[in-house]
């Protein structure tokens, strides 16, 4: 997870949420298709397509897991966000990224969340945060599964860390032009066949040995996801509300990080 922070006074104490007057806390999901956030001490508070509108019509501003636009991702965020969070004070914020998206989505995202004026911005890899929402065994190898609107990833942890994904520009959304739900299915099957090809260590297959964990709105269509277990030869699991659980989980990390020495200045 990576941290972008700004001093804060030795003396400052921070209280739960939200009961922490001094600082609000934002987790969010930007998503090729949806934009989600959670504020703390209220909770989800925006589920809505990531679209921008600079007078010419609609703009969208992230597509197949890539900031496009900077400047109009930073509209959009002003105008869904602004007005939401505190006047006073500055908000700590966890951003999901796909993980394959590299350092030029996480800068892309830290600019444009520059205009909520945050506190720190943390990015943690979208996988990663499906993990927590499900309460995943961190230890273990665990291989999850993201079947977005416009992408699909498929990532293998192993001690919370990511040791190898893949990712493919399909999604839920490719099936109005003629894509045929196998198509992803079969897209999932090769990414982890060439996860076991490549892997030396064996943890592809460990992970195997478990539950494969199953994201996104991909998760929600027995179409897409009914031949999986019988592919991948292992048992498949939706994680819990599978379209929110990336920022559910990012939102756990916010509540984590908010007591942290590194962020509160109490070390």
């Amino acid at each position: 997870m990576t941290v972008i922070r700004h001093p804060r006074p030795a003396s400052a104490r921070h209280r739960q949420w939200p009961l922490c007057r001094r600082c609000s806390g934002l987790a969010l999901d930007l998503g090729s298709a949806r934009t989600r956030a959670w504020i703390a001490g209220r909770g989800m508070v925006l589920d809505v397509p990531t679209v921008t509108f600079p007078g010419t019509g609609a703009v969208h501003p992230v597509q197949r897991g890539t900031i496009v636009d900077t400047a109009g991702t930073a509209r959009m965020l002003d105008r869904l966000l602004g007005h939401r969070l505190p006047r006073l004070g500055r908000p700590l914020v966890v951003v999901t990224a796909p993980v394959l998206g590299g350092l030029p989505f996480r800068t892309a995202a830290r600019t444009a969340v520059g205009i909520l004026r945050p506190r720190a911005v943390l990015t943690v890899p979208g996988a990663r945060a499906v993990a927590l929402a499900a309460g995943a065994d961190h230890v273990r190898p665990l291989l999850v599964v993201d079947i977005g609107a416009h992408l699909t990833e498929v990532v293998l942890l192993a001690d919370g860390a990511v040791t190898d994904a893949r990712r493919t520009a399909l999604g839920t959304d490719d099936l109005t032009d003629g894509t045929a739900p196998g198509e992803i299915t079969e897209a999932v099957v090769d990414m982890v066949t060439a996860m076991l090809r490549q892997d030396r260590t064996a943890l592809t297959r460990v992970a195997l040995r478990r539950v494969v964990l199953l994201a996104g709105g991909g998760a929600l269509r027995p179409d897409i996801t009914r031949d999986l277990p019988g592919g991948l030869g292992c048992p498949v699991q939706p994680v819990p509300s599978p379209h929110t659980a990336a920022v559910r989980g990012a939102a756990g990390l916010l509540a984590a990080a908010h007591h942290h020495p590194s962020l509160t200045g109490t070390v």
